[in-house]
């Protein structure tokens, strides 16, 4: 018989101490990673309060039991729900994503680091009020913005050079990592702890992207990243009551991740941990669509003074991406839902060369009844442009590009319209943040009155004053 392994407890796992050591001892310095951190709170927040307005979001949201009101507990904002800080994650994880509204970030595996937002807010207001009741100071806003800058930087790191899809795992699994590494620390968990936590966070049940992809697109895809951030903020609170680890979780023979879930590939990455995520991340500011859809969408409503009074002339459309768009949102045939319809290039150009815009409203099944949507979808056909493909992944460029030509029955052809770099993009912030603050105005004025309305982007738009304020305070003003 062999003999056998001898029982010894190894040291912690290289990635789980690495990210515990980055959540530890990091010191955000970069001026840029809080200015963008700003701009990722506020556009985050408003896209919950958009999402207030579809009753198959807020159907999911409050207290598991009816009625129940948890002292000194989170506030969901827009809401009167006053909930323990796990389920607050989820119920302020289901406002930030219902819309697919919210910011991405991209490489191997394409992620929505703001859905981290929902731990840390969810933690941070519930730790502060119970800091006052025992006379001690709250957090400020300030602390919220660090963790995020930390929670995206663990995120996008990891999701930089692999492939979660590959394995068929769905990418939130990322995001119960990044809040379960953050909240352990805001908690004030030890080294020791912070690891704890984040080991058990590998070993965790994880998601199957089968909701996110054909033919099982549905709406769990607005909620998962909720749910993985509120099993975050429980596995850290867990740790803090001394909850022990389990140190090989990623590298362990036959049993850890890497072998049952991650085809026995270690991780890779492309650089240490700093601000990089932050500072890169890509806002949806005009169009709520799928993170390749962006530069999709806006080279189609450049189509649209072209194409509007010439529908049944259209013979065929030419659509050009990269790989990523062509295996998530290449989809011909019937679409059944919203969720299946956000997720659909051929839709998105559509709505778009048809009406000259895309919102939320229009993946709704009232518009997507119009005719002319399926007819022009039915002449579309996508490939992937290798050129795309490699400035998709090179890191000095990064591009995200799709372009769209038509050719008419006549044998006339329109120009080519290709967008590189969408409207979010780091490289058109000076375009781009004004029109993200309107954005976030025009939500917050969706929820609350004019004096509520008022307060609350007094403060959101000066960013020294809400870096100072008390976190509890901030929550206040979104209250209902």
């Amino acid at each position: 018989m062999p003999a056998a392994s001898a029982d010894v407890r190894p040291a912690p796992d290289k990635v789980i101490a690495d990210i515990a050591a980055y959540v530890d001892r990091y010191q955000v310095k970069s001026a840029l990673a809080f200015e963008t951190a700003h701009y990722c709170l506020i556009d985050s927040l408003g896209c919950g309060f958009e999402a207030l307005a579809y009753p198959a979001c807020t159907k999911l949201l409050g207290p598991i039991v009816p009625g129940t009101r948890v002292t000194h507990g989170a506030r969901v904002p827009g809401t009167a729900f006053v909930l323990d800080p796990v389920h607050a994650a989820f119920n302020i994880g289901a406002l930030v994503r219902w819309l697919d509204y919210n910011d991405a970030f991209y490489g191997a595996t394409v992620i929505h680091p703001s859905d981290t937002f929902s731990g840390i807010l969810a933690t941070a207001d519930w730790l502060s009020r119970t800091r006052v009741a025992g006379g001690k100071q709250p957090l400020t806003m300030r602390a919220v913005l660090e963790a995020a800058v930390k929670a995206y930087e663990i995120m996008g790191q990891l999701a930089l050079e692999n492939s979660y899809g590959g394995s068929g795992l769905d990418h939130t699994l990322l995001v119960k990592i990044a809040v379960t590494a953050v909240v352990a620390k805001m908690l004030g968990g030890t080294r020791e702890e912070i690891i704890n936590a984040v080991s058990n966070a590998w070993v965790d049940g994880h998601a199957l992207a089968a909701f996110r992809r054909k033919p099982n697109t549905g709406s769990r895809k607005s909620w998962a990243a909720g749910d993985a951030a509120s099993r975050g903020v429980r596995l850290a609170l867990m740790a803090l009551k001394g909850e022990m680890g389990y140190p090989s979780a990623l590298t362990a023979k036959t049993w850890g991740f890497y072998e049952v879930l991650f085809k026995g590939k270690p991780f890779r990455f492309q650089r240490p941990y700093g601000s990089y995520v932050i500072e890169n991340v890509l806002f949806k500011i005009a169009y709520p669509t799928a993170f390749h859809g962006q530069s999709g969408v806006e080279a189609a409503i450049g189509l649209h003074p072209l194409v509007k009074d010439r529908l049944d002339d259209i013979a065929r459309v030419e659509v050009k991406c990269h790989n990523s768009t062509m295996v998530i949102l290449d989809k011909t045939g019937p679409l059944a839902n919203p969720a299946d319809r956000d997720h659909c290039m051929q839709y998105m150009m559509a709505v778009g060369m048809i009406f000259g815009k895309l919102t939320a409203g229009d993946y709704e099944d009232h518009v997507a009844a119009d005719p002319r949507i399926d007819a022009l979808r039915a002449k579309m056909h996508l490939s992937e442009s290798a050129v795309f493909e490699r400035e998709y992944h090179d890191p000095a460029k990064r591009t995200n590009a799709n372009s769209i030509r038509v050719t008419f029955k006549d044998g006339t052809r329109s120009p080519l319209s290709q967008v590189d770099y969408p409207l979010g993009h780091r490289r058109r912030r000076k375009e781009g943040i004004p029109l993200l603050i309107g954005k976030f105005e025009t939500n917050v004025a969706r929820v609350f009155a004019e004096k509520q309305r008022r307060a609350i982007t007094k403060v959101c738009l000066d960013r020294k004053r809400l870096a100072a304020m008390p976190v509890n305070e901030f929550f206040d003003l979104m209250s209902v």
